[in-house]
């Protein structure tokens, strides 16, 4: 007699929940890369960011880029690394949870992935670009794959409370 598998989604959870930590280990390194300006002259700094990108300074986000950088504040630095800190610890334990198949962890990336929806379908609505729809498709494939995993871990749970 052939035994039927439940279906495994322990290798899906581990490819978001490697993305998750590659995510908190950027901004992680961002919000490092942030303290290594303190003290130093940020405005030449985004000057020569923007050069190196080929970007414009006088254009309309860039000329912002350099303003911003001009006024940050050594304080305002260490709140956005420290931000970034809390950020990679939130989405490292995310990920761990999800390495390890935890439910809380799989509705934690439901519900975070789905705050960003509206925000991310209003950016493609204003400015179609790959990038964008990008980052809107993976994100919407995430919070499906996320909600199939607990629709059915649900369904799995009534079937086996009816046969106890």
């Amino acid at each position: 007699m052939v035994k039927l598998r439940k279906p495994d989604h322990h290798k899906g959870l581990r490819v978001v929940a490697t993305f998750e930590a590659a995510k908190g280990a950027l901004v992680l390194l961002a919000g490092c890369g942030l303290l290594t300006f303190i003290h130093h002259d940020l405005h030449q700094a985004a000057v020569k960011l923007v050069r190196v990108l080929h970007l414009n300074p006088a254009k309309h986000y860039p000329s912002i880029f350099i303003d911003a950088a001009d006024r940050a504040t050594d304080m305002q630095l260490w709140v956005l690394a420290f931000s970034a800190l809390l950020y990679s610890v939130i989405r490292f334990a995310e990920a761990y949870g999800l390495w390890t198949k935890q439910q809380w962890a799989e509705w934690f990336g439901l519900l975070s992935g789905a705050m960003y929806i509206p925000v991310e379908v209003f950016e493609v609505s204003q400015d179609i670009s790959w990038p964008r729809v990008t980052v809107l498709v993976v994100n919407l494939g995430v919070v499906a794959y996320l909600g199939d995993i607990l629709a059915k871990s649900r369904k799995r749970r009534r079937q086996s409370s009816k046969t106890d």
